[in-house]
């Protein structure tokens, strides 16, 4: 018999009917709160993408521009082609005319119209706007052009190592367009169709275009003026010299400011050579930065700036050359083995005796002698704004004997990078701030608001301001052979020359294997203008830094002064010419009279008594106070 219904027995179904539905509507609540709120971005966007199709509109990178505005690097649009495989009319068509405007072979773009397991495939990337304009006249169905950016460099294989270059999709590869990558690089932005199921677009749906932001400018502190006239003369020089390769450098000393920078051989930035990875890799890097070498006689430069500092030494010192000195049990060569004789230290300087700068190194001791490598920057980078600099190699301390600190005095048994020898050259020849050497102004927005300026920036005091003054007069007296003025007619310009040897990556001199250098100042009495030649390798004959290098130093600092309107401070200084005399065949001690008496330097080539060869060749017309090569 069944139960009859009660009041309590229906308000109990009632009340679980009721606890039902409440848990149902609770959890569709909870499940509406985990979709809408705590998951609706993210299915949002899957939703998105799922009934949308969206080509990038990858952003312009921003300009790079020279010290006075020049453009030097440019972005410009071009275009990618796709294909939706799905939306082909006709493959064979597509592939036709894809393959013959974009210079493809056929069965590749056919086999990329036809792949329909994708919704889109590239088919070419970097297209230029006449042959995009071409495509999208012949109206077919399926096939996108999207946006695209590209880099123009203005002078082509000028300033190829400090500006660099970027990979196809836009990215810094190398120089300032790697560094700085991030800053040049803009903000994409994104073009947005409906599509159905099957990827389909839906004609007549809404579309959506988010523009692309561009990135910031960077301005250099290179004068693309002054650095086509540096690059002309170590084109020149690789020519002539049939050098291996050649580093040049101008630089501002009393800022640290680089006006100019370059390395030889070179290759164009709108034609990178990518399928020679190896010349890419060589040509591609900033020598003066990466790249060590033992600077020879330019080091000079900071031994006697130590010294005088330090008072070990004045100009009225004397010191006596017999072609060599014997430290430790060693006999080291002086450069001229015949000797230098009595002389005195800006004769000794200008002679650039090895004697006398091992006298100097002997005399700081290795204590005071390494203090001022630290000071100049050696064995460590000098912050320079570009990637791979290197940071020079330096004995251990504790290892270095008398003659190993001999050897440094005159630039041997050091390893450095260019950019480290400049900038401490720089702060000894500005009266003795050591700056961080720059490459990069400022950085502008789009909007041209200057986001950041780099300032220059002050490391430290090397030397004072007397030593200074006493090494720039050095460096006018080494230079100026005939007389002031003379080394530029007119005009007071301070130098130094340096050769020195190359060695074996297994050890050892490798013979015939030479580095020849210049450094000079401009004006010599308080310079503005600092200048580095460095040859590695020349294989014309000569291989001496003041036949070799400052020949082309000469030559950069003349066009300088033209760019410059720079007035000569002595018009009426004239360099007068003689004719190369034929000294074959003479004993050493007459053919050193004969130049003597004609007013031509030179440097031996040799331990012998008799010349047995000669550079240049005979009646070659060269001004007085140049150096030739007696080979004996």
């Amino acid at each position: 018999m069944l139960k009859p219904y009660t009041l309590f027995s229906l308000r109990k179904r009632i009340l679980a009917i009721t606890l039902v539905i409440s848990f149902i509507f609770c959890s569709l609540a909870i499940r509406l709160f985990v979709i809408q709120i705590i998951n609706g971005e993210e299915l949002q966007i899957r939703a998105t993408d799922q009934w949308t199709r969206d080509l990038t509109i990858v952003a312009p990178r921003g300009d790079i521009l020279d010290s006075t505005g020049t453009s030097l690097a440019v972005s410009y649009t071009t275009y990618n082609v796709y294909v939706r495989a799905r939306e082909v009319s006709s493959s064979t068509t597509t592939a036709t005319v894809l393959s013959s405007l974009l210079g493809l072979d056929f069965d590749s773009v056919y086999q990329k119209v036809t792949k329909k397991g994708v919704s889109e495939v590239l088919i070419k990337m970097g297209v230029s706007a006449d042959v995009a304009e071409e495509i999208y006249k012949q109206g077919l169905s399926g096939v996108y052009l999207a946006e695209n950016v590209a880099r123009y460099y203005t002078y082509g294989n000028l300033l190829t190592q400090v500006l660099g270059f970027t990979s196809i999709d836009n990215v810094g590869q190398s120089g300032v367009e790697a560094y700085f990558n991030d800053t040049l690089a803009g903000v994409d932005g994104y073009s947005y169709v409906q599509s159905d199921l099957q990827g389909k677009e839906i004609g007549g749906s809404l579309r959506y275009y988010v523009a692309g932001e561009k990135g910031d400018d960077l301005t250099l502190t290179i004068d693309s003026k002054i650095e086509l006239i540096l690059e002309q003369s170590l084109e020149k020089i690789m020519k002539e010299q049939k050098a291996k390769s050649v580093t040049g450098m101008v630089l501002d000393p009393n800022t640290g400011e680089i006006l100019a920078l370059s390395s030889k051989p070179s290759f164009d930035l709108n034609e990178v050579p990518r399928d020679d990875l190896t010349a890419l890799f060589d040509q591609s890097k900033v020598k003066a930065v990466t790249d060590v070498y033992e600077p020879g006689s330019t080091f000079k430069i900071l031994t006697v700036a130590a010294a005088l500092e330090e008072g070990v030494v004045s100009l009225d010192d004397k010191f006596y050359c017999p072609g060599y000195r014997v430290i430790d049990g060693v006999r080291i060569k002086c450069w001229r083995t015949i000797g230098h004789g009595s002389q005195t230290l800006t004769e000794a300087f200008a002679n650039s005796c090895n004697c006398c700068f091992m006298d100097l190194a002997l005399r700081l001791g290795v204590d005071k002698f390494y203090s001022y490598l630290q000071k100049f920057g050696l064995g460590q980078k000098t912050g320079v704004t570009i990637s791979g600099e290197a940071s020079g190699i330096l004995m251990d301390k504790s290892l270095v004997k008398n003659v190993d600190l001999a050897r440094m005095g005159f630039g041997h048994a050091v390893a450095l990078t260019p950019i480290q020898l400049m900038s401490a050259v720089a702060s000894i020849v500005n009266g003795g701030n050591m700056f961080t050497p720059s490459l990069v102004k400022s950085v502008t927005n789009a909007q041209g608001e200057v986001e950041k300026s780099f300032e220059p920036t002050l490391k430290g005091q090397t030397v004072s301001q007397s030593t200074s003054q006493t090494v720039n007069y050095l460096l006018e007296m080494a230079e100026n052979k005939q007389g002031k003025y003379t080394f530029v007619e007119g005009y007071n310009v301070g130098g130094k020359t340096g050769t020195a040897q190359k060695y074996k990556e297994t050890g050892g001199v490798d013979p015939g294997k030479y580095i020849s250098s210049f450094i000079g100042t401009y004006p010599a009495d308080n310079p503005q203008y600092l200048l580095l030649i460095m040859v590695d390798e020349p294989s014309a004959g000569a291989y001496y830094g003041s036949m070799v290098a400052a020949p082309y130093g000469k030559e950069v600092f003349t066009g300088l002064f033209d760019y410059l309107g720079e007035e000569k401070q002595d018009p009426l200084v004239q360099v007068e010419e003689v004719a190369m005399p034929d000294l074959v065949g003479l004993s050493l001690t007459d053919a050193l009279l004969k130049l003597d008496e004609i007013g031509l330097n030179y440097e031996i080539d040799g331990d012998g008594g008799v010349v047995s060869g000669q550079l240049p060749p005979v009646g070659t017309m060269m001004d007085k106070g140049s150096y030739i090569i007696l080979i004996t």
